[in-house]
Parts: C-alpha cells; sequence; structure tokens
C-alpha cells in the first residue's frame, strides 16, 4: 500500500526556549522527517519562533488560553491543512489544556487529527475526567461520522494520553493496564482502536522509581491501515532505543522523559 502522509506526537516535557534543546529537537524530528507533528508541554512563545525559523518547510500552530503548557502542531508545506482549538477537551477545567484538531485534505480524502495531552494524576479525579476526555474524543468521532454521511470518516487522535491508572488503598486501585483496556473497549464501541507500538513503555525520569509508563498512544479508525515496524502499528522512538540504562537516562536530559510516536498512514 502506498504512504498517504506520516505523523509524529511527542512530549517534549516543558519545552521551553533553550536553543541548544531546541536545536536538538529540532535535529531529532528532522531525522524523523514527518509530514504532520505535535509536541506537546511547549512553554513560551520563544520556542513557537524558533521553530519557525528553524523548520521553514512546516507551517504551525500553537495553542492559546490560560494553560501553562501549549501543543504545537507542525504541517509539511504543500498539505492542506486547517487547525482548530477545541476547547470541550477540557472538560470544564479551566487550566486544562484544549486539544488541537488538524483537518487535513489530501487529494480527495479527508483526515481529522487530534492531538490531545489529558489530565496527569493518578488520583480519582484524575482518572474521571481522562475518561471523560476518552468520551468527548469517541463522541467527536461520531460527530464526523454525522458530517460525513455516506463515507467513513479518517479520524485519529493521539498524543499523551496519560494512561497511568489510578492508586486507591483497600485494594480498588486500578492499573494502567486496566484503563488502558477501557479505553480499548469504548474505542470497539466507536469503531475505532487502540494502535499497536513497537515498545509498551513511553515514559520513563530516568530514576529507579518510578518505573516506566505507558502513557502515550494513539487511537485511530478501525478501516486505517498502518505501516507496521515488526509487527506494531506504532514506532517508539528516544530513550526506549537505547542499549542500557546509561544511555537512555543520556537521551532523557538531552531531550525529554517521553519518548515520540511515529506512524505512516497508508491509502485504504
Amino acid at each position: 500500500m502506498t504512504k498517504v502522509f506520516s505523523l509524529a506526537s511527542w512530549n517534549v516535557e516543558h519545552f521551553k526556549g533553550e536553543p541548544e534543546r531546541v536545536g536538538r529537537v529540532v535535529e531529532f524530528i528532522g531525522e524523523q522527517d514527518p509530514d504532520v507533528f505535535g509536541l506537546f508541554e511547549v512553554a513560551g512563545k520563544e520556542v513557537y519562533k524558533m521553530m519557525v525559523e528553524r523548520m521553514p518547510g512546516y507551517q504551525f500552530h500553537i495553542t492559546e488560553g490560560t494553560q501553562t503548557q501549549e501543543t504545537l502542531v507542525g504541517v509539511r508545506g504543500g498539505i492542506t491543512a486547517f487547525f482548530t482549538q477545541r476547547t470541550e477537551f477540557k472538560s470544564g477545567n479551566t487550566f486544562l489544556r484544549p486539544g488541537l484538531l488538524v483537518s487535513l485534505l489530501i487529494g480527495s480524502k479527508n483526515y481529522s487529527l487530534l492531538f490531545l495531552h489529558t489530565k496527569s494524576s493518578s488520583k480519582p479525579i484524575g482518572l474521571g475526567i481522562r475518561d471523560d476526555q476518552f468520551e468527548r474524543a469517541f463522541k467527536f468521532s461520531s460527530t464526523l461520522a454525522k458530517a460525513a454521511e455516506a463515507e467513513r470518516p479518517n479520524f485519529i487522535f493521539l498524543g499523551d494520553l496519560n494512561t497511568m491508572g489510578m492508586e486507591y488503598p483497600f485494594d480498588h486501585a486500578i492499573s494502567w493496564e486496566t484503563e488502558l483496556r477501557k479505553l480499548q473497549a469504548d474505542a470497539d464501541g466507536f469503531g475505532m482502536r487502540v494502535l499497536s507500538k513497537s515498545q509498551p513503555f513511553t515514559w520513563w525520569n530516568g530514576k529507579n522509581k518510578p518505573g516506566p509508563s505507558n502513557l502515550d498512544q494513539v487511537v485511530a479508525a478501525g478501516h486505517l491501515r498502518f505501516k507496521t515496524f515488526g509487527d506494531a502499528e506504532v514506532d517508539v522512538r528516544g530513550w526506549p532505543q537505547a542499549v542500557n540504562r546509561a544511555e537512555q537516562r543520556k537521551w532523557i536530559e538531552s531531550y525529554s522523559d517521553h519518548a515520540l510516536l511515529y506512524l505512516e498512514i497508508l491509502a485504504v
């Protein structure tokens, strides 16, 4: 099958205007050569300015609001794209991050990409807010389906979904595996699925505790097809690829505690 476009998602962890780090991040993104990419935890207008200057082949959009960390998306020049900030994914919380919807027109096909950075908390309220944010994403897929009428919407939502489970005493904790299993069950009800990844864990702070976590996900319409990397549809790139813990820590210090997700959408 022919590649339609490539896509990357990466939480760059408190991404501020440090020229050396921005340079490393830009270089790493350039090595992946994605047609579309989203960066999370962008903090400061300086990063936006540097990205525009150092990546002239892309058009950019960044979220705005009372939140301290923004989402920045870049789309390769020549691709028709429309950007929309979606505040409903703040779930009524002023300081949560909005979703950033990118509508692409490639050939005669429309693709809707929703970049999300959901609530980070292992407390019951955190799990509840994430569940609400996921429900809103699935309902949005239904909205797209109604708008598409006879066509199936080419919808993907992805990003740092913070699928960390919930801590609770008296043997009532919810593991990240359970939260992810529910996400897949909910996806099934809307004709979507959580894509498989080449590495299960995408976050680690380089310390012995807590250990690596499975936080970053891609959820896609069931009819879409993707290039496979081994048996996986999403290639996890960055610290998980390092040969040992020392090299992983070095990568984390230089770039981010999150790995980058890379995927390629194929013609159906």
